[in-house]
């Protein structure tokens, strides 16, 4: 039976992609498969590498010595363990966020799963459940998806991780962060992230990965760690796909 469900599906993302042909997610070149990234869109995609702050994930632009911190980090130390991003912000992983955030290209998610999975191994290997950040359901409403959640099912599914999907909920509607300073931000957010009471007992002693799409100035999953860590959770760090290195960078 398993394997005549295999076919099936084999057989109709065939009959799809013969109609409707994959296309990069990026450029909008033809690609072999749903997900994938054309040779020229990769090429533009800026992975980060060593070297980064040990805890927040920051790429620094000149060697360092090995554990080494940015300034924000030594000042004000987050609630988190770590963060970890597998971009940095620029215009190809900007227009790969925002088709993905709001041009239903949801299709796309797959294309991520190898990139976080390589930045944030350690974590997935050490999580006891994958949470991702969530969308007041008013803009749930209107977007349809979470993308954030669409990236922690598919992460959990592959890392074989439990993924708690509505572990925090937004306690109030918040406008959008687009235009924000840093320290608008942080008020913006601030207290706006709870924990369900359903699945609080869930989290008790356990290490979690908090999942967004990008990370900006980091206000937002700050916010949703100190609800998780306050619900009880011992350890709780942070993945993202996109990361913002210069301020007022992204919108």
């Amino acid at each position: 039976m398993q394997t005549l469900k295999r076919q099936i599906a084999s057989f109709t993302m065939q009959a799809v992609d013969a109609v409707l042909p994959p296309r990069c997610a990026v450029s909008g070149e033809i690609v072999e498969r749903q997900g994938a990234i054309s040779p020229k869109a990769w090429l533009e995609l800026d992975f980060i590498a060593e070297p980064f702050c040990v805890c927040c994930g920051f790429p620094f632009e000149y060697e360092v010595d090995k554990g080494a911190q940015c300034t924000s980090c030594l000042a004000h130390t987050p609630p988190f363990k770590q963060a970890r991003s597998a971009l940095k912000y620029n215009e190809a992983s900007r227009n790969l966020i925002l088709g993905f955030k709001h041009a239903d290209k949801t299709h796309i998610v797959a294309a991520f799963m190898p990139w976080l999975k390589r930045c944030g191994a350690d974590m997935l290997e050490a999580a006891d459940y994958v949470v991702p950040v969530p969308l007041h359901r008013w803009r749930l409403l209107s977007r349809r998806y979470n993308q954030s959640a669409l990236i922690a099912q598919m992460l959990g599914r592959e890392c074989k991780v439990p993924v708690l999907i509505d572990a925090l909920v937004r306690t109030r509607a918040t406008p959008s962060q687009g235009h924000l300073t840093a320290k608008e931000r942080v008020r913006n957010v601030k207290r706006a992230f709870g924990v369900n009471p359903q699945t609080s007992a869930c989290l008790k002693g356990k290490t979690v990965v908090l999942v967004d799409d990008v990370y900006t100035t980091g206000a937002t999953v700050k916010e949703c760690s100190k609800a998780l860590l306050k619900a009880g959770a011992a350890e709780v760090s942070v993945l993202s796909l996109v990361r913002v290195v210069r301020d007022g960078e992204f919108s």
